[in-house]
């Protein structure tokens, strides 16, 4: 008899998502890249369901020419054009606009000596912030302040509930469920 895996509620039975809840959500992200890669995909999501970004995430990287901060800073009204035609993605000007203009922010702070990694994980001096696994979050006042912090740099989409569960996915927050079998894991 196989044991069934106790999962985050939200976790569903899709595959796509449970996969992704087992092998990515809430592992500590320390790549300066990945980190800001799933900030963009975070703000891609405002107002919509994150399965729907991560159903098109691969069509997201090639679109975004697998995030590279370098290819994407230097896009277009072209390349917006073409993104917008991009029945892969997410067809939000908005959002495409402030993927492109959060490349340069992160290139200017990379060209400043300010590593990205460095930065997001200044706000918890490096640490794993651990939620009692009972308690559900849609922002903190730490996700207020890093929100207002990048808002000031001029990132787009980086509001306070966006910030925390992009804070969720990349681990600087542990909040699976108390019943999980991540549940402090990491």
């Amino acid at each position: 008899m196989t044991k069934t895996r106790i999962r985050c509620s939200w976790a569903g039975n899709d595959p796509l998502y449970t996969d992704y809840h087992d092998t990515e959500w809430g592992v500590p992200l320390h790549d300066s890249r990945m980190l800001w890669e799933q900030l963009m995909l975070e703000g891609f999501q405002a107002g919509l369901s994150w399965i729907t970004i991560l159903r098109k995430r691969e069509n997201f990287r090639r679109a975004f020419k697998n995030f590279d901060p370098v290819k994407v800073a230097r896009f277009t009204e072209k390349d917006i054009e073409r993104l917008l035609a991009d029945e892969g993605i997410i067809r939000s000007r908005a959002k495409i606009e402030a993927t492109i203009q959060g490349a340069r922010i992160y290139l200017d702070m990379k060209a400043r000596g300010e590593d990205f990694a460095a930065y997001c994980w200044s706000f918890t001096q490096g640490k794993v912030l651990r939620g009692d696994g009972k308690t559900v979050h849609a922002q903190t006042p730490l996700s207020a302040t890093i929100s207002k912090d990048m808002k000031k740099r001029g990132f787009k989409f980086v509001g306070p509930t966006i910030v925390y569960a992009w804070m969720q996915a990349v681990g600087i927050v542990d909040d699976h469920a108390h019943t999980c079998f991540r549940y402090r894991a990491q």
